[in-house]
This record gives C-alpha cells, structure tokens and sequence, in this order.
C-alpha cells in the first residue's frame, strides 16, 4: 500500500525530535535540532523530497518517478510527485535514513535521544 501525503507527515513527525513549519510560500518542511532539514513537503506542486545516501542517490533518481530535487540535488536530496512511486515500507524506510544522515551531522551531543537504534 502506497502512502498519503498525511501519512509520510505522520511518520515525518514521529521521528525523534521531527518538528513542521511552513516555508517557502506553503512548503511543508520537516527538520529536526531547530533548522536542519530532512524531509520537505510541496517544493513543486504535490511532491515529497528527501536527502538519500550519497552512493544511492544515482540509482534512486534513475527509477521511474523519481528525479534530483531542484536546489538540493547536490546534497543528495530527491523528489517525487504523489502518487509516491514507492511502497509504504520503503518510503519510511527512506524517510528514517534521511532523517538519520541529518542527526549523523549534528554535534555529538545534540545527536543524543536523536539515534535511532538499527
């Protein structure tokens, strides 16, 4: 079963330490430690866009529905339009890892009750 945009918002914000706010004229962006970004809600039209792994990044963008996400790409984020092209359990699992790469970054002792356990 694919997922909703409210679904991927529910998972979003049930990560450890996962705030919302609205950017950008009504883009939906998730973050955590204040201002780090991990997941990003309507940056074009009806779409989801996330940071990736750098060394998954080529092979995710290369799959149907999936592409670089504009300004971001750099950075190894993605974007997709709904409906996602991805099943429920991958999109969590994807949106974890995003949101780990992002604590990953963080000062050692902010990265603490952040650690998700693998």
């Amino acid at each position: 079963m694919n997922m909703t945009e409210e679904h991927v918002a529910q998972f979003c914000l049930s990560l450890p330490g996962a705030r919302e706010d609205y950017k950008w004229g009504g883009v939906r962006v998730f973050s955590i430690a204040g201002n780090k970004m991990f997941a990003l809600q309507g940056l074009r039209g009806d779409s989801l866009a996330f940071k990736v792994d750098k060394e998954l990044f080529l092979g995710q963008v290369d799959r149907p529905g999936i592409h670089p996400a504009p300004y971001l790409a750099r950075a190894q984020w993605i974007i997709m339009n709904t409906p996602y092209p991805l099943g429920a359990g991958e999109l969590r699992g994807l949106l974890q890892r995003s949101h780990q790469l992002v604590v990953s970054k963080l000062p050692k002792r902010t990265q603490i009750g952040l650690l998700l356990e693998d």
